[in-house]
């Protein structure tokens, strides 16, 4: 299980911030008790009793005891009230400024599902601006990309519907043919039939794409591992894939050695390797070999699929897509639900391996690197 690792956030500006207010009210606070403490004593205190003297008509010694009574004798009391009112003002304004600095955020999170400009915060909120932000931009992505897999399966649908109704036209129309005219000579009878047999064929592939579209979306991958030996098991494939090949005069040339092995699901692989044989026998060169290679290395094992013909560079990097098919997979017999390399990436990505494809000079090759045999029996359990 991958685990998080915990960031620090840099706050730097709203600390100082906030440092710097409360030292602002902590030395308006000594400020008033020196204040204060200075108004019992000294040329301050005279000042204040000269005042009451000349303001109530009194003598000095009157005014200065209503000056002791007032404020000497009360000097503590006075004291604490005026503390407890900048302990208040400092809560006050940290409350305060934390209260608007909450708004801000909330006010920022509001506008994450929104388009439009990026969030823009205080200066001293930058980190959170920053994270914000990224939130943002990663929920505008996954929005973009939930709406262009939505969006090519919507395309995918409707492409699977007029590619299933052809052949269901063709199968009616030849066995209507068949039923009108029980006197068909041998020869059409048996032309007509092989035609709707295709066509029927044809048909049940597409309705097995359906249930892949379906299966691949509500379905969790999962593994059981052995040991496998790669040579029988491309022998296998090889052998099933031969009605494909002969049909378009092309053949699998088997360059594994006997003695490299795998460990992994081997259904699982099976399907990767089928898949992306399939994808080479779709796209190739007429009349052309398919090569499969395999090397083993300390940590991994490596398996080239190679073939004749090149996949364009502005479509290399989407054929792993979800529904993705090249343009001319409609036009083909075995134009694909564009779901086997996706599923075939998954399948890799489980194993801990990975997939890529790489084209140029003609020459198209899907590279799968799987952990070593090794590797994975000492991992294992």
């Amino acid at each position: 299980m991958k685990k998080f690792r915990k960031t620090n956030s840099d706050y730097t500006k709203l600390n100082r911030i906030t440092f710097f207010r409360g030292l602002g009210i902590m030395l308006g606070a000594v400020s008033a008790v020196l204040l204060l403490r200075a108004m019992t004593r000294g040329h301050l205190a005279d000042t204040i009793v000269l005042w009451i003297t000349r303001i109530f008509s009194l003598n000095e010694d009157q005014a200065d005891m209503i000056y002791f009574k007032a404020v000497t004798a009360n000097m503590q009391f006075i004291l604490g009230i005026v503390i407890i009112i900048f302990v208040f003002l400092l809560f006050y304004m940290l409350l305060y400024s934390y209260k608007r600095y909450f708004d801000e955020v909330l006010s920022g999170i509001d506008k994450l599902m929104e388009d439009g400009d990026a969030i823009s915060l205080s200066p001293e909120l930058e980190t959170v601006e920053r994270k914000l932000n990224y939130a943002k931009q990663t929920l505008k992505t996954q929005a973009d990309e939930a709406r262009k897999t939505e969006r090519q399966k919507n395309e995918l649908v409707v492409y699977l519907a007029h590619d299933i109704k052809t052949p269901l036209t063709s199968v009616i129309g030849y066995l209507s043919l068949l039923d009108e005219n029980p006197d068909m000579p041998d020869d059409k009878k048996i032309k007509y039939i092989h035609t709707a047999w295709e066509k029927a064929n044809r048909l049940r592939i597409l309705v097995n794409e359906f249930f892949e579209i379906t299966r691949n979306h509500s379905e969790p991958i999962s593994l059981q591992k052995v040991k496998i030996d790669l040579y029988y098991m491309l022998v296998q494939i090889s052998e099933e894939l031969y009605p494909q090949l002969s049909a378009c005069k092309k053949r699998i040339e088997n360059n594994v050695g006997e003695d490299i092995s795998v460990y992994g699901d081997s259904e699982k692989l099976a399907r990767v390797f089928n898949n992306i044989l399939k994808n080479a026998i779709a796209y190739s060169e007429d009349e052309s070999v398919i090569s499969v290679f395999a090397e083993e290395f300390p940590e991994k094992t490596v398996i080239r699929f190679e073939n004749r013909g090149e996949i364009p560079g502005d479509k290399l990097g989407l054929i792993f897509d979800k529904f993705y098919r090249l343009s001319s997979a409609r036009q083909s017999e075995t134009g694909g639900s564009g779901l086997g390399l996706a599923i075939a990436r998954d399948i890799v990505t489980l194993h801990g391996g990975r997939i890529k494809a790489e084209s140029s000079n003609g020459l198209t090759s899907f590279v799968i690197e799987l952990p070593s045999i090794r590797e994975e029996l000492t991992m294992a359990p």
